[in-house]
């Protein structure tokens, strides 16, 4: 169909993550340490190909579950942010706010480069490693991509990509 668009989207029961964080705001707040349990869908739109699939349904699960692997049961903490410093502290990973510290072990953090760790920076890393993974198998990417991360019920972030035609 000429004037037809496609898109396929996964989002199960399996794609969740629980994880600790905290996120400056404001320029001179710091939350509290809390957590979530994260839920992770992920869409994207182009063409049919050979098969008449947008994207194999079980690669494009599998690829996400695989990050949400990665971030489940982990501290995560922003490589990127002007406000909250982190130092290599031997087996730890040492954050600091202004006068404030805290000392998480190494093997229990993601390091993730984003310069707060909201939803939608969260997403926007899940998609920016999705698209890397792509290229690396050799796959197309996807006209659009959106991935959004909830954090609780009725609260996502969301980032929608689409790809630069030349």
């Amino acid at each position: 169909m000429p004037n037809a668009r496609y898109k396929v989207r996964v989002t199960k029961d399996s794609l969740v993550f629980s994880s600790g964080h905290f996120i400056t705001f404001n320029g001179d707040h710091c939350e509290r340490i809390h957590g979530h349990n994260y839920r992770v869908a992920v869409e994207v739109e182009g063409p049919l190909d050979a098969n008449s699939y947008v994207f194999d349904f079980i690669a494009l699960r599998d690829q996400a579950q695989a990050l949400v692997n990665e971030l489940d049961h982990r501290m995560l903490l922003p490589t990127r942010s002007p406000l909250i410093l982190l130092e290599d502290d031997g087996p730890n990973i040492l954050a600091r706010y202004r006068d404030r510290r805290w000392s998480f072990p190494r093997e229990e953090c993601v390091l993730l480069p984003v310069p707060n760790t909201t939803a939608e920076l969260l997403a926007d890393y899940l998609a920016a490693r999705l698209r890397a993974a792509w290229t690396d198998l050799g796959l197309t990417l996807p006209a659009l991509m959106r991935v959004e991360v909830e954090e609780s019920f009725g609260q996502s972030g969301q980032v929608e990509w689409h790809r630069d035609e030349v």
